[in-house]
């Protein structure tokens, strides 16, 4: 798959496009079934977005009671953890919105993480029994990995589990993750990729080349039966 690359001059004004790009598709797809499933990105990366959505910015505000949200990763902590990807979106964009609890379908993260897993697999296939999520929110890794896909993880070759338990570098500070895979991330009908800062260059510069050299960054595999479309900064796209 060719995805598309938006550019923007600063992660400002980059998150401000994509909240009005999400505003629009969350709109289109409450129109067309009544309902709109979000995936949303961990990372420090989100943070200005989920503020902006919370606000309202894009336009118009999101159809919240027709919206629900997963997590597209989370790391194996407590939900009040600093490091809890559900805790990041929880203070930015969930709490601030009013969003109710029964919208809401986190990773149980205390949990062992094969038990979180097959639990957050077992939820996904229930509410969602064809997989496709309307929109998901990843981000790219300096080592271009993406959710938690990182080089080298024998969770990159699942091709019938949607979640798996996964490890990142030991030298994350949380290395235990549950993850979306492939065969889950591919059903999606939007895919939004968000990369900001120069630490990233070399990844986006391999995927917007094509270059033999991207396979070796989970994130250049995605190839969803959707639209991919990459959010990048100037930093980023070496502009």
């Amino acid at each position: 798959m060719t995805p598309a690359f938006i550019v923007r001059e600063d992660l400002e004004a980059l998150s401000r496009a994509l909240a009005e790009r999400i505003v629009a598709e969350a709109g289109e797809a409450v129109a067309r079934t009544g309902r709109c499933a979000i995936a949303l990105a961990g990372g420090s990366t989100p943070r200005r977005l989920y503020q902006l959505l919370a606000a309202g910015e894009g336009g118009a505000a999101l159809p919240w009671p027709a919206l629900s949200w997963w997590w597209s990763d989370e790391r194996c902590v407590p939900p009040d953890d600093r490091e809890s990807n559900f805790r990041l979106a929880s203070e930015t964009l969930l709490g601030p919105a009013g969003v109710v609890p029964e919208r809401i379908h986190r990773i149980e993260g205390e949990r062992p993480a094969e038990q979180a897993a097959r639990a957050y697999e077992a939820l996904l296939r229930g509410r969602i029994p064809d997989g496709a999520l309307d929109i998901v929110l990843l981000g790219a890794g300096s080592d271009g990995h993406t959710a938690s896909l990182f080089p080298g993880s024998p969770a990159l070759a699942e091709r019938v589990r949607w979640v798996v338990a996964t490890e990142a570098d030991a030298a994350q500070a949380v290395p235990a993750r549950v993850t979306f895979t492939y065969p889950l991330l591919d059903r999606a009908r939007e895919v939004f990729v968000l990369a900001a800062g120069a630490a990233k260059r070399a990844v986006v510069s391999a995927v917007r080349e094509d270059s033999a050299a991207a396979r070796r960054y989970p994130v250049a595999r995605l190839a969803p039966a959707g639209r991919l479309t990459w959010y990048v900064d100037r930093e980023a796209a070496g502009a």
